[in-house]
């Protein structure tokens, strides 16, 4: 699974690596990123690439309940094209999710964990495969959620968990965000993990694990001073 992640790079890198047209409304860094919580997302309208912020967990548009996000911040890559929730999103509403890094947290005891950053040897931002929807209810309320999608683990990520989430390689991204791709098995086929080489991770302060959290501190290198 993929139940928090980071933001933390500069604006100009994300406007750079994603050609967009705009800055960002109200850009800050974020460094303990949760479900429930909005994120920025990169999106392709048909002529170009723009951001839009939408809330983590994915409501279908048929969900009776919103409430069903709580339980879809994570789509397996193995079943995507299958579940409900989802097919149609794959089909019609795919996404990348801006980010610069995940955590997750290795057992140490059956009472101790520590929390790990993961993150590319280049350090730079990218985007998580997701998927998109729009939920309307009853009373007029409109929600714009996503899932990020997960896969089977690289070398770097499988010592700490058996999930770890897709990070689009850059030449991919132009064809995952294009609305005019509906192949499924074309889709999955770029739903792979990451190369290990080019990642590392490092351990962080135990205070990660409180979404209340968010700040500079919580990605230094534990013991790094």
């Amino acid at each position: 699974m993929c139940g928090r992640f980071t933001l933390t790079a500069p604006e100009s890198a994300i406007i750079e690596h994603f050609d967009l047209s705009e800055p960002l409304e109200d850009y800050k860094p974020r460094y303990n990123v949760a479900p429930g919580q909005q994120l920025l997302a990169v999106v392709n309208d048909g002529q170009q690439y723009k951001i839009k912020r939408f809330k983590w967990g994915l409501v279908p548009f048929w969900a009776k309940d919103p409430k069903m996000g709580y339980s879809t911040f994570n789509a397996r890559a193995e079943t995507v094209a299958t579940k409900a929730a989802f097919r149609e999103p794959l089909k019609r509403s795919r996404t990348l999710i801006v980010a610069d890094g995940f955590f997750e947290w290795l057992s140490l005891s059956k009472k101790e964990k520590q929390p790990m950053r993961f993150l590319l040897k280049s350090k730079e931002v990218y985007g998580f495969a997701g998927l998109w929807d729009t939920w309307r209810g009853p009373d007029g309320t409109v929600l714009e959620t996503c899932t990020i999608i997960t896969t089977t683990p690289n070398d770097v990520v499988k010592d700490v968990h058996d999930r770890m989430p897709v990070i689009l390689p850059r030449e991919n991204e132009q064809a995952w965000l294009d609305p005019g791709t509906q192949d499924t098995e074309f889709l999955h086929s770029l739903l792979q993990p990451y190369p290990a080489e080019e990642m590392f991770s490092y351990p962080v302060s135990s205070l990660v694990g409180n979404v209340r959290n968010d700040s500079a501190d919580l990605i230094e290198e534990l013991n790094s001073k």
